[in-house]
């Protein structure tokens, strides 16, 4: 909504505020009312006839006729009630970084405390250098002053496509206008990306590999898969160190090599999966399955899953030949004809673990919590000195 103040054609003094809406129509009956006569004309301070509401601006200082010609108000600036008089239309060009802009000296004091208002507020007691057109001089620039001038105009912050919205802020605080300031702000805070912790799909994920060099370590530590289909994939010798891997579908997928340390697979399906000289230590895979997944590298390199929390896993038929699974926890897990040889078991609990069918030739069983747990139909026999100290 605009604002003007009407004065009676020829006087400067008992002016009225009135809001400027609908037609030019509308704007000359509201001047009716308020002063009393039959308004059919309005000029502007230069004396200019005002024939379409458009050229109204905010803040105008207009005269109402009942048709006659304009006449000048009295010139008595040193009346504090006139100031708005001149200071409305007293046309003021700018020079801002070699860019020109013409605006009122109103529009420059409207925020009281800002540098503008104290360079333009009174005539000539700043000092302000000027061009050899006349134009004040401001070394600023020309693409973050335009926003500052027309949010003076209007009130309202419009910032063109392409201006950096720090450039305009530090312009704002240069000048002193703190509300403004205060709005961009939030603009930019309000612009910024929040923090996206949403998973990674199988999709962004085949093009991450895509883009990578076969040569070069991938490294996905602490990154968020929850949940996706990474299925059948050759993800060997990627880092995937405390990434978020739960509910993933990791069948048959070649995880040769891979860091999963601390890595987050609770209710994974790793069925199928290569695991050769895989590192999981401490790794949560609580409710996992790991149905006939293969650890034994021919190569000799043991798959590490010390301190692992396995409870609830299901491994049946896996080949974990020389297995590390030192103070792991296997609670509940179903081992069901799994080749364990060589494993070492030491201090995990197996409690009520179902290990039937099972090879633990030579596997290192001292100190483990064997309570509860099924050693039916075992393949070799299994020594007291495997589980004793």
């Amino acid at each position: 909504m605009r604002r003007v103040t009407l004065f009676v054609n020829g006087t400067s003094h008992n002016g009225k505020v009135v809001a400027v809406y609908g037609t030019l129509a509308d704007l000359l009956s509201v001047a009716s009312t308020k002063f009393g006569l039959k308004a059919s004309n309005i000029y502007n301070g230069k004396g200019g006839l005002i024939d379409d509401i458009a050229l109204i601006r905010d803040d105008d200082v207009l005269y109402i006729s009942e048709g006659d010609s304009f006449v000048d108000p009295p010139n008595n600036l040193e009346s504090p009630h006139d100031f708005h008089s001149w200071a409305h239309t007293d046309w003021i060009t700018l020079n801002v970084g070699g860019r020109r802009f013409t605006t009122t000296r109103s529009t420059l004091v409207k925020e009281p405390e800002s540098m503008l208002a104290h360079m333009f507020r009174d005539k000539d007691v700043w000092g302000n250098k000027q061009d050899e057109q006349g134009a004040y001089l401001i070394d600023r620039s020309p693409d973050y002053f335009e926003p500052i001038l027309n949010y003076l105009r209007h009130g309202q912050l419009i910032i063109n496509d392409g201006i950096n919205l720090l450039g305009v802020l530090e312009e704002a605080r240069f000048f002193g206008i703190e509300r403004l300031a205060e709005q961009l702000e939030g603009v930019i805070k309000n612009s910024q990306p929040p923090e996206d912790h949403s998973p990674i799909s199988r999709k962004e994920f085949v093009r991450f590999l895509l883009a990578t060099p076969t040569k070069s370590e991938l490294r996905c530590q602490g990154l968020n898969f929850s949940g996706a289909d990474l299925s059948r994939l050759d993800l060997r010798y990627i880092n995937f160190k405390m990434a978020n891997l739960s509910r993933c579908n990791l069948t048959h997928a070649n995880l040769c090599g891979t860091n999963l340390e601390r890595a987050d697979l609770s209710s994974a399906n790793l069925d199928g999966a290569n695991l050769q000289g895989v590192k999981m230590l401490c790794t949560n895979a609580e409710g996992a399955s790991l149905k006939g997944c293969n650890f034994e590298d021919p190569a000799g390199l043991k798959a590490n899953l010390e301190g692992a929390n396995l409870k609830g896993v299901d491994m049946e038929g896996s080949q974990m030949t020389g297995i590390n699974l030192r103070v792991a926890t296997l609670k509940n897990a179903k081992l069901k004809n799994c080749n364990l040889r060589g494993a070492t078991l030491a201090g995990t609990d197996l409690e009520n673990c179902d290990l039937s069918g099972c090879d633990l030739q030579e596997a290192n069983l001292r100190g483990s919590n064997v309570k509860g747990a099924i050693f039916e139909e075992m393949l070799t026999p299994l020594h007291m000195s495997q589980s004793v100290r």
